[in-house]
């Protein structure tokens, strides 16, 4: 986890203070819900797994910051909560940091799925 760690510290040291700030936040309020999670890096970018399942990551890209619930699912039943947020299936698009409630339901929603799921 020790190499996890590093390789994530490493990709938000390359990011601009306020974008740094914002995915560094998250990535505390994830470990602050599911202390047990295990850091990783998928697909080239961050992300967090608990019992082998991936349960979320994010990235900075060009125009935004992603989040990423690693199910084609999860922001479309959450739909009600991401209004005003641009999204994709796999990915909600923000700018400003995410509030702690909806990283909680983003989160939870996730662990529920990738738990009771043996597909995930």
């Amino acid at each position: 986890m020790a190499e996890s760690k590093e390789a994530i510290d490493s990709y938000l040291a390359t990011l601009d203070a306020t974008r740094r700030g914002a995915l560094s936040d998250l990535r505390q309020q994830i470990h602050e819900l599911v202390p047990e999670v295990e850091e990783c890096i998928s697909y080239g970018l961050p992300g967090f797994r608990l019992q082998g399942k991936m349960i979320a990551g994010f990235g900075a890209f060009k125009d935004h910051l992603s989040y990423f619930p690693h199910s084609g699912s999860v922001l479309e039943i959450l739909k009600d909560d991401l209004v005003g947020y641009s999204r994709t299936k796999s990915a909600l698009h923000f700018s400003t940091p995410l509030p702690k409630t909806l990283v909680e339901k983003l989160v939870t929603t996730r662990i529920q799925q990738a738990l009771n799921d043996s597909r995930s």
